[in-house]
C-alpha cells in the first residue's frame, strides 16, 4: 500500500501503519495506530495476516494484534490456520486476533442455516488449539451481506483473544456498525480500557 493511500484513510502525524498488499482476489490488510498511545514493538506479515507487537505509553503492557483476511479457496484454508499456530508459536503473552476470516463457526452465523460441517468443526477447532475465545457481539448476528440482491447474510469478521488480553481490558465487547459501502459491516470493539474508560479498536 503507497504512502498517498495511507494518508487518505487519515494516518498523519499521530498514526503510524502497517499493511500486507492485496493479491489477485486475496484482500489487503491494513493496521492503523495512534503513536501517542501505543508503541510498535515488532512487526510480522504473512501471507494472510500482519501482527503488529505493542507496548502502551501509558502503562507499559505489551500486547499482539493480528489482523487477518482468510482465504476464500477451500484448499488454502489449511495454511492460513497454520500461518495463525505460527504466530501463536512466536508470541504467548496477550493476543487480540481480528478480521475478515472468510468461516463461519456455527450453522446459525449464515441466514442459509443447514448444518455444522467439517470447516466450521476445523474453525472451532483452530480457536481452541490457539487459546482464543469469541467475544460477545451487540446489534446484530451478521456483518457481511452478498448474493443476489443482498440476500445472503453471515458472520464472516470477528475478533478473538486470549484470556490475558481479555482479563487486562475486561469486559471486552463487540459492536455492530452500520455498513456505509463495503458488502461487510464495521465491527468496533470497546476494550474496556483497563477498567477506566473506552479504548475501542476497529476494523
Amino acid at each position: 500500500m503507497s504512502t498517498g493511500i495511507a494518508r487518505s484513510l487519515g494516518v498523519g502525524r499521530f498514526l503510524d501503519w502497517g499493511a500486507v498488499d492485496s493479491r489477485g482476489a486475496a484482500g489487503g490488510i491494513v493496521v492503523i495506530w495512534d503513536n501517542r498511545m501505543l508503541e510498535l514493538v515488532d512487526m510480522q506479515k504473512g501471507l494472510f495476516s500482519i501482527s503488529c507487537t505493542f507496548k502502551s505509553c501509558e502503562d507499559g503492557f505489551i500486547w499482539t494484534f493480528t489482523g487477518v483476511y482468510g482465504p476464500t479457496l477451500r484448499r488454502k484454508r489449511e495454511s492460513f490456520w497454520e500461518e495463525l499456530g505460527a504466530i501463536k508459536g512466536l508470541w504467548n503473552g496477550p493476543w487480540c486476533v481480528a478480521g475478515d476470516f472468510n468461516a463461519i463457526l456455527r450453522p446459525e452465523e449464515s441466514s442459509r442455516g443447514g448444518s455444522l460441517n467439517s470447516i466450521m468443526r476445523r474453525f472451532a477447532e483452530v480457536i481452541e488449539e490457539l487459546e482464543l475465545k469469541d467475544l460477545p457481539m451487540v446489534g446484530g448476528p451478521f456483518t457481511w451481506t452478498g448474493g443476489t440482491d443482498n440476500q445472503s447474510f453471515s458472520r464472516l469478521d470477528r475478533f478473538l483473544v486470549n484470556e490475558e488480553w481479555d482479563n487486562h481490558f475486561g469486559d471486552a465487547r463487540q459492536f455492530l456498525l452500520p455498513r456505509p459501502v463495503s458488502d461487510h459491516f464495521p465491527i468496533l470493539m470497546d476494550g474496556g480500557g483497563l477498567r477506566r474508560g473506552p479504548i475501542p479498536f476497529r476494523f
